[in-house]
């Protein structure tokens, strides 16, 4: 899968490259004439010194050298795809082999880098994936290198929202049906709307490890949170109640219009008067006196997605107060008269949408009603198994994502004269990491074959507390990730563009899943509490 730059490989956007043998470089050596050699490529940065952020004496001194190990001492490889592509002019006749070549990889290719992806696609035998798993991965990862990465940290840094357009993208490339359980809706949308998966996968043979993919791919790899979480947090936990307990007409209605991002949906259960404390939720919805509609009225806040959002699946209570569980039920809220948002500033990009959300008054069919009236506890918490079995699958992915940026630093960081990985407090941190995030992925993996092999009754009666640890136990790994990824790259971490960037916009956003989808305190809870309703009467 490596692809080594050769003096063969190189196109502009003006003309074949030409090659310059290490003394033609050599020859200017000036700010008059200033070219250098990054990798196997030549620049002539005689324009350019003036413009560097860091000052033209800092250009002019590697002028006519081999300037590689200054650059990616201050600057990501992404600078050489952008910025500096408008001053290549050549490649190097004797570029640098073996290991001393730069390492590129094309659109969907996996890194190389260790532990950068899940054992089984570093070549290490699994009994969870198949030929189809690997297709399928290579697919969505060559759609977001192209399709979304290029835009994606600009736009997550201004708080841009992803387009309708790439929504739509990810509707007909079958990105947003692989996000969801499998169900009877995959097929239609792939019979009735023209959605093809991922990699050419049947809706027959796609199970719960492609799905799992699917939320790797499409979250915690990018690099980029807000962004990420603008691309169907929402849409992920929000669209299952609909697909499962609407009725069929609204079910295969609005599946079709969210699943090829022609709409888009999120899920509001929290309110300012309650966050993980779920049967204290005050919204309301009442019975017109024809009975043909609810009129609901109450407030939302955080609600990922929901800036945007056409659809609002909404924990209301129709119950008297005090009901309790007892009095909540679950209605699909169509953005109409009388329901407003807007938006939240949280730690982490707005491009994902979060917001405040008000009803006044809104009319909203009683055909919208999810399952039954007084039953949206149920389905509430029917639906936080797979919410939260996201989340780990996310966060995870993040944290492996920021493992590989700490290899990549503390091998071309210099430091003492020696590459920093030669510190060995820098290898017993990432010694740390990585046990912890395989430990992760290894329960992550075990829990995904269960759910596969499980209804949702047995799921809910013995997954729901490994489900629960598991969550605590991602969260509590990202939390040390963060800890030490800071540690590794210095101020670099701290510092929102450059070298760090992306370690930089984990540490502001670790901390979303350890509360999302139930705080680490209310898992730790619900898993011990499922554990001592199975345990026995056992004796030391």
């Amino acid at each position: 899968g490596k692809k080594v730059l050769t003096r063969h490989s190189l196109v502009t956007p003006r003309r074949m490259t030409t090659v310059y043998t290490r003394e033609d470089v050599a020859k200017h050596a000036s700010s008059a004439s200033n070219w250098v050699t990054i990798d196997d490529k030549v620049y002539d940065l005689t324009r350019f010194a003036s413009f560097h952020p860091g000052g033209k004496a800092f250009i002019d001194r590697v002028a006519g050298q081999d300037a590689t190990e200054k650059f990616y001492a201050f600057h990501r490889q992404d600078i050489l795809k952008g910025l500096a592509a408008k001053y290549l002019i050549g490649v190097v006749s004797d570029p640098p082999s073996k290991r001393h070549a730069n390492v590129v990889l094309a659109p969907g290719e996996l890194s190389q880098v260790p532990y950068a992806e899940p054992s089984a696609f570093q070549g290490l035998p699994s009994p969870f994936y198949d030929e189809s798993h690997f297709r399928f991965r290579a697919a969505l990862r060559r759609f977001f290198d192209e399709e979304v990465m290029p835009d994606a940290v600009s736009l997550d840094a201004r708080g841009v929202h992803p387009s309708k357009d790439l929504w739509r993208k990810l509707g007909s490339r079958g990105i947003l049906a692989s996000r969801v359980q499998s169900g009877p809706w995959l097929q239609d949308v792939v019979d009735n709307c023209g959605v093809v998966l991922p990699g050419g996968i049947k809706p027959a043979e796609f199970d719960a490890f492609h799905e799992l993919i699917a939320h790797e791919e499409s979250s915690g790899r990018l690099g980029v949170p807000g962004y990420a979480d603008g691309l169907g947090a929402g849409f992920v936990i929000g669209l299952p109640p609909v697909l499962q307990f609407g009725t069929s007409e609204v079910s295969r209605r609005v599946g079709r219009e969210v699943l090829t991002g022609v709409k888009r949906i999120c899920l509001a259960i929290s309110g300012p008067e309650a966050g993980s404390d779920v049967a204290n939720v005050e919204c309301r919805a009442e019975k017109t006196k024809d009975g043909k509609h609810y009129v609901v009225n109450g407030v939302k806040k955080w609600i990922t997605n929901g800036v945007f959002a056409d659809y609002f699946v909404t924990a209301v209570r129709t119950g008297p107060p005090g009901s309790g569980v007892k009095g909540l039920s679950l209605l699909l809220v169509e953005r109409s008269e009388g329901l407003e948002t807007k938006p939240i500033k949280t730690s982490y990009s707005a491009s994902a949408g979060t917001a405040y959300v008000t009803y006044e008054d809104v009319l909203v069919p009683v055909t919208n009603l999810l399952g039954k009236e007084g039953d949206g506890f149920r389905l509430i918490m029917h639906n936080f198994n797979h919410e939260r079995w996201y989340i780990v699958a996310g966060a995870n992915r993040a944290s492996r994502l920021v493992v590989e940026e700490c290899f990549k630093w503390a091998t071309q960081r210099l430091v003492f004269g020696k590459p920093l990985i030669e510190q060995p407090v820098i290898r017993q941190k990432l010694a740390k990491m990585v046990s912890q995030v395989e430990g992760v992925q290894t329960w992550l993996e075990a829990v995904t074959y269960q759910m596969q092999h499980m209804s949702h009754q047995e799921q809910a009666k013995k997954l729901a507390g490994p489900i629960a640890l598991l969550k605590l136990f991602s969260t509590r790994v990202a939390n040390d990730v963060s800890d030490e990824s800071c540690q590794i790259l210095g101020g670099r971490a701290i510092t929102v563009t450059g070298m760090g960037q992306v370690v930089e916009r984990f540490q502001r956003s670790a901390k979303f899943a350890a509360i999302l989808g139930g705080s680490e305190e209310i898992m730790a809870e619900l898993g011990i509490r499922q554990a001592m309703r199975a345990m026995p009467n056992a004796r030391l």
